[in-house]
């Protein structure tokens, strides 16, 4: 049963229970990501941030729940329809395509023609020039944050509602995790709905309408984003940073 379109966020999850085989991680999660929204996910190794991401995207056991992608039910779908539907992820760790040159790995996940104000190698290497002049490149010559950018670049290319990032900027020099703060900035100005798992609170703070905060598989606490610097100590107590 679909949701009111009007109304519908581009995420929704109400109850959600999913692990790996018989193995529970996830406790009756509740979320959503509303219509040009960025959410900021947070909290500790191992309270089961990714296996989040992986659940609603069909890459881990469900267990219990439902998820809904642009008000329409996707529980149980697997993984392709789910993306299919409107999810773009950046995963932790990149994984961009070694033995194919930067342009073909964006080549490789592009969906449909884009529509006015959708993704296209233009449109991807004009938020991203440093890619352009990399295109000729394999995957496996690039940098650790040229990787990262192929990556949310490749995301795009789907033409996803909501753009999900698992470790957005875990590993990568200063200078680096700056760009891709302020490359996130302007995908938020165009509207873009955005789902970040970062450890960084000051840039969460500045780009994030909202935050959750997982422990133990639940939702420990959810707010503003400017609470992560007006109680900063309280919430890095469930951060751990």
């Amino acid at each position: 049963m679909a949701i009111e379109m009007s109304a519908a966020p581009v995420l929704r999850v109400e109850k959600l229970q999913a692990g790996y085989g018989s193995a529970q991680v996830l406790f009756g999660v509740d979320c959503s990501v509303q219509r040009g929204e960025v959410v900021a996910l947070m909290g500790r190794n191992g309270m089961g941030k990714t296996t989040f991401v992986k659940s609603i995207l069909g890459l881990a056991t469900l267990q219990g729940g439902r998820v809904w992608v642009e008000g329409h039910e996707v529980t149980g779908w697997p993984s392709y329809r789910v993306a299919r539907a409107g999810l773009g992820l950046v995963p932790e760790g990149r994984h961009v395509f070694s033995d194919l040159t930067l342009e073909e790995n964006l080549i490789a996940t592009a969906r449909g023609a884009p529509t006015t104000g959708g993704w296209s190698l233009e449109t991807v290497y004009a938020l991203f020039p440093g890619l352009a002049e990399r295109r000729r490149n394999y995957g496996n010559q690039l940098s650790g944050g040229e990787q990262q950018m192929l990556a949310i670049g490749r995301a795009l290319m789907t033409q996803p509602a909501l753009l999900i990032l698992d470790e957005a900027t875990e590993g990568l020099a200063p200078l680096v995790r700056q760009d891709i703060w302020r490359t996130l900035g302007e995908l938020k100005a165009r509207g873009l709905s955005v789902l970040v798992i970062d450890r960084d609170l000051r840039a969460l703070s500045e780009l994030a309408d909202r935050y959750i905060v997982f422990e133990k598989g639940r939702v420990a606490r959810s707010g503003p984003a400017r609470e992560l610097v007006e109680q900063r100590e309280l919430v890095e107590r469930y951060v751990g940073v």
